[in-house]
């Protein structure tokens, strides 16, 4: 038997130990000696003929005692040469990335089945072998399973070798959570990314289901949850109202459910309570109503926009305990992005809201006075020509009814695009009583008609003006009114004197005559009263004074 055939030994260790044991087993069989670890790997790489390898138990760098030590890590590590070919790997390095046994000789990243590098280095070993320094990686191997690598160059006692010594763990947890973190953010941006440019076109329907869509797509896509649905509170009465309903059964999508601690769910629960609810398992949890088929657990979290709670997101499985603390996590964070992408929607429709009442208002404050101009004219002709010209007559009439028209169709638009602005408390409500009432003022002047107009007509009043009192006597004798408002001090008449003649015009008409405070010069209120008037105001006067006179002129017989 040759020498090379025989089997070696390699004695690893301080050589103050190693060699009184080297010497008395020369005899026996060929020795070779290695103080550090390096030199011993270099040794066992170039002779392939060494079998039996002895380490110093009391040496810093026993190599077996070492490796016998890796094999009960957690973490899999494997020793290589500096062409990258394996030279040793402990078991679970073989089980964390998968491998088809021992590849001792293979160079390491080519022996992982289905490897790809990550990052952020991509090319880990070359940069330890490089810098002589730890380099970090994270490799994806099979469907979703992600190791990182801590790869450290190690050179023998005379710098003539290196190995590469690496590192593994698995990252899975923590690369799928940063991943889904970064998604959910990705997808908040997404959800709130509604900007007026382009949504300005829709209706409100089709801004509300844009965002269902993208609701939907990151909750299927990102949180991987197929069965879903979201609830919105209305703030008067709690009820949940579905926004988005998929995988639920039809019994569950029809249920009512208002937002209370007792007797309304799960969905309830957390409306009222604003605290997340985990039901791990359906059959046993008592406050669990059926929802989507075969449910076993599910996971509603508040949807939460500055400590108000605006609805809820639940979520369902087919598997009991399906859901974690994790899962937990990541539904609040999304449910947050939800709330927030509701509010861009509000601010959105109470921004088109209010553009649309500012544009009513104003295209009504520029048009009322021109269409006052045309009833006072109309009103004028009418008087000249009704009996002497009667197609001229009708003719002006159809005029007077277009007119108003033009300015009922613009105050139409103007509450159909904003249904919500006449029932502001700035603007005030709009009054039942006063509904289509049709309300003339005579004032000489421009910033009382106009404050007419606008305080009036958002009280639900139709109003016309009048810039003395022939006007206002005319258009009451041509026109039919409710009630009228007339200044004391009007520049052809006094109050009294149109009060008179509008009586005469009308018997029945309500009139109410309006003063500077403490100024009646004619006595103007002392004969109309003495001629049966029976309201008054005094300016500068408030809304609800000015509101409950007209309710009160009009309730006279």
């Amino acid at each position: 038997m040759s020498l090379r055939e025989d089997p070696r030994l390699l004695l690893v260790g301080e050589p103050a130990s190693t060699r009184p044991l080297a010497h008395k087993l020369r005899s026996l069989l060929p020795v070779n000696e290695a103080e550090h670890i390096a030199d011993a790997l270099e040794q066992l790489r170039h002779d392939h003929g060494t079998t039996v390898c002895f380490v110093d138990w009391l040496s810093q760098d026993s190599f077996f005692e070492t490796a016998r030590l890796l094999e009960h890590l957690p973490a899999g590590v494997a020793v290589l040469a500096d062409d990258t070919r394996v030279l040793w790997h402990n078991k679970v390095l073989t089980e964390l990335c998968a491998l088809n046994g021992l590849i001792v000789g293979e160079k390491f990243l080519e022996a992982i089945p289905e490897v790809e590098i990550v990052g952020p280095d991509f090319c880990p070993l070359h940069t330890a072998l490089g810098l002589d320094e730890i380099s970090r990686s994270v490799i994806k191997i099979r469907e979703k399973r992600f190791i990182q690598l801590d790869v450290v160059a190690v050179r023998n006692a005379s710098e003539s070798a290196v190995f590469l010594v690496v590192v593994a763990r698995d990252v899975t947890s923590e690369v799928i959570e940063r991943n889904k973190l970064d998604a959910i953010y990705q997808a908040g941006v997404e959800l709130g990314d509604l900007q007026p440019q382009d949504v300005r076109e829709m209706s409100q329907e089709e801004r509300i289901d844009l965002l269902k869509s993208r609701v939907l797509h990151y909750t299927q896509d990102v949180l991987e949850y197929d069965t879903v649905e979201i609830r919105l509170v209305d703030p008067a009465s709690k009820f949940l109202k579905i926004l988005l309903s998929v995988g639920m059964q039809p019994l569950a999508q029809t249920r009512e459910l208002y937002a209370r601690e007792q007797g309304q769910g799960v969905t309830g629960f957390v409306a009222c309570t604003g605290r997340s609810y985990l039901c791990e398992d359906t059959t046993t949890d008592p406050l669990y109503l059926p929802g989507a088929l075969n449910a076993r657990s599910s996971l509603t979290v508040p949807l939460i926009l500055h400590d108000e709670v605006l609805g809820t997101f639940n979520v369902e499985s087919p598997r009991p305990g399906a859901f974690a603390e994790q899962d937990l996590k990541f539904l609040a964070l999304f449910a947050r992005e939800v709330a927030i992408a509701l509010n861009t929607l509000n601010l959105l429709e109470a921004e088109h809201e209010s553009t649309a009442e500012r544009s009513s208002t104003r295209m009504l404050r520029d048009v009322s006075s021109p269409v006052d101009e045309i009833l006072n004219d109309s009103a004028w002709l009418l008087e000249k020509y009704i009996g002497h010209d009667p197609p001229m007559a009708e003719r002006l009439q159809r005029i007077v009814q277009h007119t108003r028209q033009i300015r009922e169709v613009i105050q139409t638009v103007g509450q159909a695009l904003s249904p919500e602005a006449r029932q502001s408390p700035a603007q005030g409500k709009v009054n039942s009583r006063l509904l289509s009432k049709r309300v003339l003022v005579a004032d000489d002047d421009p910033s009382v008609r106009q404050a007419a107009h606008e305080l009036l007509e958002r009280q639900g009043c139709i109003v016309e003006t009048a810039h003395n009192g022939e006007e206002a006597i005319l258009m009451s004798r041509r026109f039919a009114y409710d009630v009228v408002l007339a200044d004391v001090k009007l520049p052809d008449m006094n109050g009294a004197e149109c009060y008179r003649r509008l009586q005469e015009s009308k018997p029945k008409l309500p009139i109410i005559l309006m003063t500077g405070f403490g100024y009646d010069a004619t006595h103007s209120l002392v004969k109309a009263r003495q001629m049966g008037m029976k309201s008054a105001l005094y300016k500068p006067f408030r809304l609800d004074q000015l509101v409950k006179a007209i309710e009160d002129a009009m309730s006279v017989d």
